[in-house]
């Protein structure tokens, strides 16, 4: 069942606060109504968990579900929606979320408006969670893009017609279940393979005795020997693959970069490159980088990210977690701008309690919902 959002505080959510600063051109109409308003930003916030239609394995784990923390700004009777998910591999949770969440304090703030302020009082209250930051900031632009009465990608100014395919992901499983998983997928152009056991070839030839279709590599850090992984990238290059994620354990920063120099297809950092600094850190040692919201804090980093990856010349794939429609959804947004995309996380699981961006034919489609998207 779709969650009502008019119920969103029912089940327990806890009150708390924000910052400010502007970076929204807003007319002086505008700004006349929100000082005549006298509101305030009221955060709430719930834990969710999400559950998967298949057992979902990577090189490091296998899951059947992921915590997630809904959020909610409410300004003036106005509601923006926000997510942060946590696969817990990344160290965050629903208590360390709760924990960071709890000290945010968006009361003192009247103006939403004052964006860039706002997202930086937030992530200066802690150096890490991610997640949790994210969460505030989706929140925060859903807020504000309904009080525009816009979707994002239009005040940014970007063409949905540019909108990328985004792959769907087909994780580690047996030779029976990857058929599965390739047939159930038959509309998307492109698909995503974990790669990084011992099965890798297994799982590459399984795919391919079903379909011919492009596929994207995703090794999450798995090979260790950087001449094996290269023998591997070459072999993936005769298979129709466009690029490889993570090869490498992320600390081997040498043996990636001689990975990046030596092979016949894109190498994508994800693990390696987490937020803006990393990236810049970064730039000489992959082809391009794995942008995704719950790393980098949200849509404002990821968006900062994107631009600058692109003055370094650097390739943009934008990615997600298993996440639900909401963030799915807000990182469409941004998704004109991205050389490639994997925005299939909300397809992964089978409580979606938000309905917003669609996949039609395999391609990323923005609605024209204010805010983030998402249906109301």
């Amino acid at each position: 069942m779709k969650q009502n959002r008019k119920d969103f505080l029912k089940t327990g959510g806890l009150l708390v606060a924000g910052a400010s600063a502007a970076t929204i051109p807003v007319s002086s109409f505008a700004k006349n109504i929100i000082k005549s308003r006298g509101s305030k930003m009221k955060l709430s916030f719930k834990p969710y968990t999400l559950e998967l239609k298949h057992v979902f394995t990577v090189a490091v784990n296998s899951r059947k579900t992921t915590p997630v923390m809904l959020t909610e700004i409410e300004y003036d009777g106005i509601k923006g929606y926000g997510e942060a998910s946590m696969p817990p591999y990344l160290g965050e949770s629903q208590e360390t979320a709760t924990a960071f969440l709890s000290k945010v304090d968006l009361e003192q703030f009247d103006d939403p408006f004052q964006m860039e302020n706002i997202l930086s009082y937030v992530d200066s209250i802690d150096s890490k969670n991610t997640a949790a930051k994210a969460s505030v900031d989706i929140a925060l632009h859903d807020l504000v893009g309904k009080l525009l009465n816009q979707p994002w990608y239009k005040i940014w100014g970007y063409d949905k017609s540019k909108t990328p395919d985004t792959t769907f992901t087909i994780g580690i499983d047996t030779a029976e279940v990857v058929r599965q998983k390739v047939k159930e997928a038959a509309e998307f152009k492109v698909l995503k393979v974990k790669l990084g056991k011992d099965n890798d070839k297994e799982m590459i030839e399984t795919i391919r005795s079903v379909t011919d279709v492009p596929l994207t590599a995703d090794a999450n850090q798995g090979w260790k020997d950087k001449h094996q992984a290269l023998d591997m990238i070459n072999w993936l290059n005769e298979k129709n693959v466009l690029y490889v994620e993570q090869p490498l354990p992320k600390e081997m920063i040498e043996e990636n970069a001689w990975i990046t120099q030596n092979s016949p297809l894109p190498i994508l950092g994800d693990e390696s490159i987490q937020r803006l600094g990393d990236l810049i850190k970064m730039k000489d040692v992959y082809t391009g980088v794995v942008v995704k919201l719950m790393k980098c804090t949200g849509m404002r980093e990821a968006n900062k990210m994107i631009s600058l990856a692109h003055s370094f010349n650097m390739k943009v794939m934008l990615g997600c977690m298993t996440e639900t429609s909401c963030a799915i959804s807000a990182a469409s947004q941004l998704s004109p701008m991205a050389d490639w995309a994997d925005l299939d996380g909300a397809l992964l699981i089978k409580n979606d309690p938000f309905e917003g961006m669609k996949v039609i034919d395999g391609k990323v489609t923005l609605t024209d919902y204010p805010g983030i998207g998402l249906k109301s």
